[in-house]
């Protein structure tokens, strides 16, 4: 388990673009981990998607799980001063919306590393539910230049 604070520690995301609040799991080999985002209406993106009717944009439900997957990553001390970029997202589905007051609990499983290259699967649950899935390419980059 990873608090906010530990987070902020191997992740480089900042406010307003920190999408994750707490790692609540991860599996022994280090190759699977359970998320958390509390989606609240404070976020700034809710001022204009929509008005009226707040919904967390498909993109930064992408972005929350790819950043679940990234502390998992980030948590392996041979990747210290690395940073994980998003090279593709494959197969993203969204199946059901995200408001204000939901708990997105994303599941990311690291399918592979090569090198500095990787391949990761996630899917997104509001209470129970499954809201979104993907597949995601990354590359790790020198965190620092």
């Amino acid at each position: 388990m990873l608090d906010i604070q530990q987070l902020l520690s191997v992740l480089p995301h900042r406010y307003p673009i920190l999408l994750v609040d707490r790692i609540l799991e991860i599996s022994e080999d280090n190759m699977k981990c359970k998320g958390l985002k509390n989606v609240t209406i404070n976020e700034p993106f809710f001022q204009g998607h929509y008005p009226g009717i707040p919904i967390m944009p498909g993109v930064l439900i992408m972005e929350s799980m790819a950043q679940v997957g990234a502390a998992l990553l980030m948590t392996n001390p041979k990747l210290v001063g690395k940073i994980p970029l998003i090279g593709a997202i494959e197969n993203a589905k969204f199946r059901q919306i995200v408001q204000p007051g939901d708990q997105l609990i994303h599941e990311v499983e690291i399918l592979w590393v090569k090198g500095l290259v990787g391949k990761m699967k996630g899917f997104a649950t509001v209470n129970g539910k499954v809201v979104a899935e993907m597949v995601m390419l990354f590359k790790m980059a020198d965190r620092e230049g």
